[in-house]
């Protein structure tokens, strides 16, 4: 939990009142958090709709109590679950409208780390990218949830399939998921690769999650009528996009972000079939690091560090 936002330091390890699930939740016992970019984010700069606030998007664990009118989840289930706070701690209440049985005999760390990675990179290449067998698709951040899931995804639907990463270490631990080009996207003359891969065509789909200076150079690698998918944003070097530079090639630039299309059972049935993908392992979750949930200063600190390849966990 948090008082203020600021640096991963603000972060505190301590006591609060557990909490009790109204009508229509659960009450999970926490088995493993993934902590996403967003956590990364708020803790940053987000709203506190509470102080001290405890931040965080995704967990796994065991329901422990149900609340009224609740009939499809029981006691002694495991589930995964999102929400827009809370994942940071020992117990968390969840609408059970957002939460997804993990199948007998899976990993419930692996679990944890499924709905918000995997359902955005879905998302971004099939609902919003358009993304079809024989394209050729280049993403941004390759190392990292999205990402990870991305090249997997990507590489299944028949897609050649670029990735960039910060450095050659990290990029070279995703070719077994699929990655058909690394390009390190910490050399300036990164767009001249991707173009020079693509035989000066470029890219039918840029998956981006970083923005800013990144975004440009995503469209600069946009094939004639290519599209461009912006989502989350890792908030580095933010700055205005001119978007007349889209319409000498006729191409487009979409804006995702899964949590408003939670509401829909189209995407609460995607991803449950992508828990049973990684249950099944037709797809892999990368865990990068775990970490005690009383050093989530550490792993939020990691996190920005742009060490991990994949995941860093919080283990209660």
């Amino acid at each position: 939990m948090y008082y203020e936002t600021g640096a991963p330091s603000v972060l505190r390890y301590e006591d609060v009142p557990d909490p009790v699930p109204g009508p229509g939740d659960v009450l999970i016992e926490v088995a493993a958090i993934s902590v996403e970019g967003g956590d990364t984010l708020n803790r940053w700069h987000g709203e506190m709709p509470s102080v001290p606030h405890i931040v965080g998007y995704q967990c796994a664990g065991t329901i422990v109590q149900v609340g009224e009118g609740v009939t499809d989840r029981h006691v002694g289930q495991r589930v995964v679950a999102t929400m827009f706070w809370g994942s940071h701690a020992e117990l968390a209440t969840v609408p059970a409208l957002i939460t997804w049985p993990i199948p007998d005999g899976a990993d419930i760390v692996a679990a944890a780390c499924v709905p918000v990675a995997f359902g955005t990179a879905h998302d971004c290449l099939f609902e919003f990218g358009h993304l079809q067998s024989g394209e050729t698709v280049l993403i941004q951040a390759g190392a990292s949830g999205v990402g990870v899931a991305a090249i997997q995804l990507a590489k299944r639907a028949g897609a050649t399939v670029l990735a960039t990463a910060s450095s050659d270490e990290r990029l070279a631990k995703l070719t077994d998921l699929g990655l058909d080009h690394g390009i390190n996207y910490s050399r300036p003359d990164w767009v001249s690769r991707v173009r020079e891969i693509t035989g000066g065509h470029g890219v039918d789909l840029v998956v981006d999650s970083v923005g800013g200076t990144v975004l440009q150079g995503s469209v600069q690698s946009l094939a004639y009528r290519g599209r461009a998918i912006t989502v989350g944003s890792a908030g580095r070097d933010p700055q205005p996009f001119d978007i007349s530079v889209l319409g000498m090639n006729n191409q487009s630039i979409t804006g995702v972000f899964l949590g408003a299309e939670m509401i829909f059972e189209r995407t609460r049935a995607m991803i449950g079939g992508l828990i049973d993908d990684v249950a099944a392992g037709r797809l892999r979750v990368i865990v990068d690091r775990t970490f005690p949930l009383a050093q989530a200063a550490d792993a939020h600190a990691y996190i920005e560090s742009r060490q991990a390849t994949g995941r860093v966990v919080l283990v209660p």
